[in-house]
């Protein structure tokens, strides 16, 4: 799973002038953007996560599929959630340098919290002063933020398909390898997931270029939009499932990046632009973590032993069947505001030719 930002914590809001004062407000962007560009890349290289699931069920290991698929790999999910606010918390004390070294992952929404806490500082230097925090007031705000943001109908219909899409979508990813090893098992054959990951990744990030120089108007066909391209990726998952031939399982996989990648970067931008800059991290906190709680419950019942404990091929059906569902969701739903837009046209023009009669 992919980290946002890391927060910059409550107490360098007492001590920022301070910091301000050591480091000039001109200074060069070029060199902090490289370093973080170069550890992005590295971060999220990652070579020997293509052949974790081939190593698990290599002869070495002595692990079932079942024992793998169904016992290891739901706790690689439960791990997030139950990670969440300790991370948060880490993530105030450490600051940015030991949270990115340790490789911690978080949701973002922390540093909208930190906008919102008054603290109460009194005229003596600032590595004196501790910050004093009303959490009564923070959850407050916070709670009158969040009304106020999902009140807007287009950022609200956005954010449903962000949340829902990213929980199936990472579904499909963490368990996509062990699909791929029974389709062909690498003990017996050559397998090329390193390169298909890399090949998807690259093309993903071609379509989210291209898709920044397409004009249309994401407001009113937007979700018909999030409708069509959902159930393409329902049937690249459901091909995926169905054809047991790894070189159309590795095609399947390519598209539904790619797919998923424009759509996130596109629901990504109509969000935004609902917002104003100080909510962003509210809003895609609450998104990310309503995804991780989707995710959470559907690794506990469709994964894990303790639940039904399906294998994988009936997994993927089910994913295949859960981004049907959102096609269908959002095809009614944008049928529906295409329908009340031509309506509200039609009474706005015969309204004006009455006020000209």
């Amino acid at each position: 799973m992919e980290a946002q930002d890391v927060p910059g914590g409550l107490r360098s809001r007492v001590l920022l002038p301070r910091r301000l004062g050591l480091a000039p407000r001109g200074c060069c962007w070029a060199l902090p953007t490289a370093v973080l560009c170069f550890y992005g890349f590295f971060a999220n290289l990652r070579p020997s996560e293509p052949f974790l699931t081939p190593y698990l069920l290599g002869p070495d290991k002595n692990l079932t599929e079942t024992q793998v698929f169904n016992e290891i790999y739901p706790v690689w999910t439960y791990s997030y959630l139950v990670l969440l606010f300790p991370v948060f918390l880490a993530t105030d004390y450490l600051r940015y340098k030991p949270v990115i070294l340790l490789q911690l992952k978080r949701v973002p929404g922390w540093e909208d919290v930190e906008s919102k806490v008054p603290l109460n500082v009194e005229e003596r230097p600032a590595e004196q002063q501790g910050p004093k925090v009303d959490i009564i007031k923070v959850i407050k705000e916070l709670w009158k933020d969040f009304l106020q943001c999902y009140s807007s109908q287009p950022l609200l219909c956005w954010s449903v398909w962000w949340a829902l899409s990213t929980c199936g979508y990472f579904q499909v990813i963490n368990y996509t390898q062990g699909l791929w090893e029974l389709v062909q098992p690498s003990r017996s054959s050559k397998i090329y997931n390193g390169g298909v990951e890399a090949v998807s990744t690259l093309l993903g990030a071609v379509a989210v270029f291209v898709v920044g120089h397409i004009k249309t108007s994401w407001a009113t066909w937007g979700e018909i939009a999030l409708a069509l391209f959902s159930l393409f990726i329902a049937a690249s998952v459901y091909i995926m499932d169905t054809v047991r031939n790894i070189w159309v399982c590795y095609a399947s996989y390519v598209i539904f990046r790619i797919i998923y990648m424009l759509l996130i970067t596109i629901a990504t931008f109509q969000i935004a632009t609902n917002l104003s800059v100080e909510r962003y991290a509210l809003v895609f906190g609450i998104n990310t973590f309503i995804a991780l709680v989707l995710q959470t419950l559907l690794t506990f019942i469709v994964v894990d032993s303790k639940g039904l404990g399906l294998d994988i091929f009936t997994q993927f059906m089910i994913y295949a069947g859960y981004f049907a569902v959102i096609s269908a969701v959002f095809l009614i739903s944008g049928t529906c505001s295409i329908i009340r837009n031509y309506r509200r046209q039609e009474e706005e023009t015969d309204e004006a030719v009455a006020s000209f009669a």
